[in-house]
């Protein structure tokens, strides 16, 4: 091997090491990220759902479902977004142009955070209010449990995948738009930043 080429693999070598370190720490992060967002959630409906009315557990879990399917969307819309109109937007200044250039920087972090932590972390919550909200539904009308239970479990992941799957296709038809608007909210949140 050529000197010239030892010392190529050796500065590719280098770059692999740093980016493996980084995406330790990165890994290390989202997890401790998931375990607290996921305990906050988990806790909220565990404590929420079993004292409301049927009617009340329902909203919360379309809600849940809602949730996941809005992060999917977003985490699909800055992976797949072009990066060049923020760039003539951020020159004129407009609110959420930097940071949707900030977010799409770093595209594969924020894809994991709302696809993999917000996006599951709903998917399982509302899978287990469901079956809270099964068992106050059999209670009430005196119907199966089981029955109850398997019918609205799979509602709810009808519901999720299928709002999942039209999200992305969403997501990917109008990604620049989708990222744009979540950008300009972001945009409130980061002070002096238009």
């Amino acid at each position: 091997m050529k000197k010239k080429e030892k010392d190529a693999v050796s500065r590719l070598k280098k770059s692999d090491k740093k980016r493996q370190k980084s995406n330790v720490i990165w890994v290390s992060q989202i997890t401790l990220m998931a375990l607290v967002i996921s305990f906050t959630f988990s806790f909220g409906s565990e404590t929420i759902l079993p004292n409301v009315n049927v009617i009340i557990g329902i909203i919360l879990v379309i809600v849940f479902i809602l949730i996941g399917i809005l992060f999917d969307m977003v985490g699909v819309a800055v992976t797949a977004a072009s990066e060049k109109p923020f760039h003539s937007m951020n020159a004129q200044k407009i609110r959420g142009a930097a940071v949707a250039i900030k977010l799409k920087n770093k595209a594969d972090k924020v894809s994991s955070f709302c696809n993999d932590v917000i996006g599951d972390i709903c998917g399982i919550i509302s899978g287990s209010a469901g079956v809270i909200v099964a068992k106050s539904v059999a209670a009430s009308s005196q119907s199966d449990l089981f029955l109850t239970t398997l019918t609205i479990t799979a509602v709810i992941a009808a519901m999720t995948i299928g709002g999942k799957a039209l999200g992305k296709s969403v997501a990917m038809n109008k990604s620049n738009t989708i990222l744009y608007e979540f950008s300009k909210i972001l945009s409130f949140f980061y002070k002096g930043k238009k």
